[in-house]
């Protein structure tokens, strides 16, 4: 009986010890499962947002690639163009009088004006490029296609509301009415914007283009590239492969992390005072932009370039040094080749964060208002990002859609370029 009641005894406080884990085991689990619930939950709400951003974008940005254009019945008068004055003759003159023709009833000064207003600044130059190219239009009359005012194509496309006060609005009621008659007739029509993947930047919203910025970007990225991709492996070689390990090494090491951290604006701020100050060398110019880039991806990529070099075996260059190569043949001919899709990945990646970089070219003057298409490497450009900005402090609501037109392009690029990242690493990748 003595025996039983010790057992029991001592039984008692092993439950309550057994009771006890299993509590704190509940709470654990019912911790685990809320901590994994707010991190799906969590990762859910990021992917929202993402694609909630992507939408408004494409939203907004997928009508610049459509531009309105009116019909217009144009007589090439001999009068106005002469043929020693071909290229300087009055073509808006052209249009005024094929608009006061198709409408007569606009009598009045300020009429009149609104109704040349119906059409771009631009068609003068379509008109003068037509007449270069074929002088026989002289005296004939041509139904030409020109493309309309930036107002009109954002009424068209529905980003301004007609039933407003015409106070509220840029386009009068008097405007209104002709391009409901002009629409009535056939003679409005949305084509696809050629001029926004084909031109210059511009201070009208409908002749304003990306070309001269993906132009400026492709003359940065070469320079980067060139400069960038053969210095950051060679570095990394030497430092993986050949370099003693001491305080010097270590003090590189140090300070090429420390240099992948740092803001890309001190890097322009080191373009401003070396390349431009010192150097001397042409502001705006995609020779400056490609220097500064080359110095921000240097890091990332000597980075990434050792990374690749530490993953292939030792039992590779054993093996070369074993058979009587030297170190540089065994590095040249065996470890090299083995780590240059992993080089080439860290490569691409460091390319494509310089092309969405804008904060140091900005300091190098590469924010100017170009108009030019940039030839070379030392002509005046801006790049995308750049211009990008340019459009999104423009007061008129057609550099909106452009904005986010312009900013799918460059995503577009970006989504390129890391997926060329992952399919060279998916290709060549040799795991061991």
């Amino acid at each position: 009986m003595n025996s039983t009641n010790e057992s029991a005894t001592a039984q008692a406080p092993r439950r309550r010890t057994i009771d006890i884990v299993n509590r704190g085991l509940k709470r654990r689990y019912r911790a685990e499962r809320r901590f994994r619930f707010y991190g799906l939950a969590a990762i859910v709400l990021s992917l929202a947002f993402l694609a909630l951003l992507f939408v408004s974008i494409v939203a907004k940005g997928y009508s610049a690639f459509w531009q309105t254009h009116i019909r217009l019945a144009v007589f090439f008068d001999p009068e106005v163009i002469r043929q020693d004055t071909l290229v300087n003759a009055d073509y808006a003159a052209l249009v005024r009088e094929s608009f006061f023709k198709k409408f007569p009833q606009a009598d009045g000064r300020q009429d009149r004006r609104q109704l040349a207003a119906l059409v771009s600044s631009g068609a003068v130059y379509q008109l003068r490029d037509m007449v270069l190219k074929d002088p026989e239009l002289i005296g004939k009359t041509v139904e030409a296609w020109l493309p309309a005012d930036d107002d009109v194509d954002m009424l068209i496309k529905g980003h301004f509301r007609r039933d407003l006060p015409e106070s509220e609005r840029r386009v009068s009621d008097k405007q209104i009415a002709w391009i409901e008659r002009l629409e009535a007739e056939g003679r409005l029509e949305r084509k696809f914007n050629t001029v926004f993947l084909s031109a210059g930047d511009s201070r009208e919203p409908e002749l304003a283009g990306i070309w001269g910025a993906v132009s400026g970007s492709f003359f940065t990225l070469v320079i980067t590239l060139s400069l960038s991709f053969p210095i950051g492996v060679a570095s990394a070689v030497y430092l993986e492969e050949f370099a003693k390990k001491n305080r010097w090494t270590d003090l590189i090491e140090v300070n090429i992390n420390n240099l992948a951290a740092v803001p890309s604006i001190v890097f322009g701020l080191l373009g401003l005072a070396v390349f431009l100050n010192f150097f001397g060398l042409p502001r705006s110019a995609p020779l400056v932009g490609g220097l500064v880039l080359t110095l921000m991806t240097l890091p990332t990529i000597i980075i990434a370039s050792r990374s690749a070099l530490k993953s292939v075996p030792p039992s590779i260059r054993e093996a070369a040094l074993g058979v009587g190569a030297s170190k540089m043949q065994m590095v040249v001919h065996h470890v090299l080749p083995l780590a240059l899709p992993g080089m080439l990945t860290g490569t691409i990646i460091g390319m494509a964060r310089a092309l969405g970089e804008s904060a140091p070219l900005l300091m190098i003057g590469m924010v100017a208002f170009i108009v030019d298409i940039p030839k070379g490497v030392s002509d005046p450009a801006t790049v995308l990002p750049v211009q990008i900005y340019l459009w999104s402090d423009s007061p008129e609501r057609a550099f909106v859609e452009r904005t986010s037109a312009a900013i799918m392009v460059l995503l577009a690029f970006l989504v390129v370029m890391n997926a060329g990242a992952i399919l060279l690493r998916k290709k060549f990748e040799r795991r061991w």
